[in-house]
């Protein structure tokens, strides 16, 4: 198949997940052309079976404060479908792909060419930007239109459904982890070197949005702290990076905090941690949580969202409620402090991330392709 992909280009899930899903289907031997606005910035490595068409929009017109994208992509998207003659578009976050891809495909319909659109629905796209009065129509009516929706948690499939008049089926098909990439590994050497003393390693890795609750990992890892020798990693930047910093300052923990920002390796630092830590306040999956329990690593997370379909309490790590620093602190300290249960739950995340193995939910994506592909039904273009 000739498939074409569109996502944000970020470290955010959505951009990860369909970043990772292209170069799985451009292994086995489908053509994968992505259409975004910068390169993505999990595709690092060449493949002869992967393409990238830059949307420009760099217009300078003193009439627009800001450049019209949405219109961009849509020129690119007919340019890109017409000239490699794509078999299917598959748009990753609602907001605006899902009716730039309706624009698209309304035009080439009037050049006599039929594009199918699947629309994946990542989590935030929906539960908080969807939801707002200024998008909500329009985020609906491209649901509806779409050949093909997805949904990365029957979570966020129930959600989907109570915000939205929807009359199109939700496939639920879960986000994944390459096995290849993310697996243990021995970093002792980089270990020590966080970590000089022996001290445990708590981990958290996001795009530092408010919803991601970054001060209460701080606030747990405070708790923590006080009874087991510890170290923290936060992975990742964002608009709250500032004041998690002052935070870290104002209760004197920055000579244990270490402050990574966006890291490509990702996998290596996961792998010398002990607990990698969720609190999120909105959480449509958790793929990071995945990534984490796929190199033996513990969860302790909030109960928001679909984590609770990935981290299941008790067995793989703990789930507390949102906002219970207490309880999470809790429940880090017990498993560090006892070696039994940590190496069980080090042990029980392994096996539950294999459920997600890219092996596995790849030929679901294959499969549902290729039915949207068979049917073509024309009625969502009118």
């Amino acid at each position: 198949m000739k498939i074409g992909i569109v996502c944000y280009p970020t470290f955010g899930g959505s951009g990860v997940l369909a970043t990772e899903l292209g170069k799985g289907l451009a292994r086995k031997g489908h053509k994968v052309h992505f259409i975004t606005y910068k390169q993505p910035a999990r595709l690092t490595t060449f493949d002869a079976n992967i393409y990238f068409h830059e949307v420009s929009n760099n217009t300078e017109y003193p009439l627009f404060e800001y450049a019209p994208y949405d219109t961009a992509l849509v020129s690119k998207l007919v340019d890109v479908i017409q000239y490699e003659k794509l078999d299917i578009l598959h748009v990753h976050y609602a907001i605006p792909h899902a009716t730039v891809a309706y624009l698209a495909k309304k035009i080439l319909l009037s050049q006599g060419i039929y594009i199918p659109v699947v629309t994946t629905l990542h989590g935030t796209d929906i539960t908080l930007v969807g939801i707002n009065k200024s998008f909500a129509s329009s985020v609906q009516f491209a649901i509806n239109k779409s050949d093909g929706v997805t949904a990365v948690s029957e979570s966020l499939k129930s959600q989907t459904l109570e915000y939205f008049d929807i009359n199109n089926n939700i496939e639920v098909i879960h986000n994944f982890v390459d096995f290849n990439r993310f697996k243990k590994r021995n970093k002792d050497h980089f270990k020590k070197a966080i970590a000089p003393e022996g001290e445990k390693i708590l981990v958290h890795t996001s795009n530092f949005r408010p919803v991601k609750r970054v001060g209460d990992v701080i606030k747990v890892f405070q708790k923590v702290r006080e009874k087991v020798a510890s170290k923290l990693l936060l992975i990742g930047d964002g608009p709250e990076r500032q004041n998690m910093e002052f935070l870290c300052r104002q209760l004197g923990l920055c000579e244990d905090i270490r402050f990574l920002g966006k890291q490509d390796a990702v996998e290596e630092l996961l792998a010398v941690g002990d607990v990698f830590l969720m609190p999120s306040e909105k959480e449509s999956f958790g793929l990071a949580a995945l990534e984490a329990m796929a190199c033996e690593v513990p969860v302790v997370s909030s109960d928001a969202g679909g984590l609770q379909e990935v981290n299941i309490h008790g067995k793989t790590g703990f789930v507390s409620p949102i906002g219970d620093v207490d309880d999470m602190a809790k429940n880090i300290i017990k498993m560090l402090t006892d070696e039994k249960i940590h190496e069980e739950l080090k042990s029980n995340a392994l096996l539950q991330a294999q459920k997600f193995d890219l092996d596995i939910i790849l030929p679901k994506y294959e499969s549902f392709y290729q039915s949207i592909i068979e049917s073509k039904v024309w009625k969502n273009v009118t």
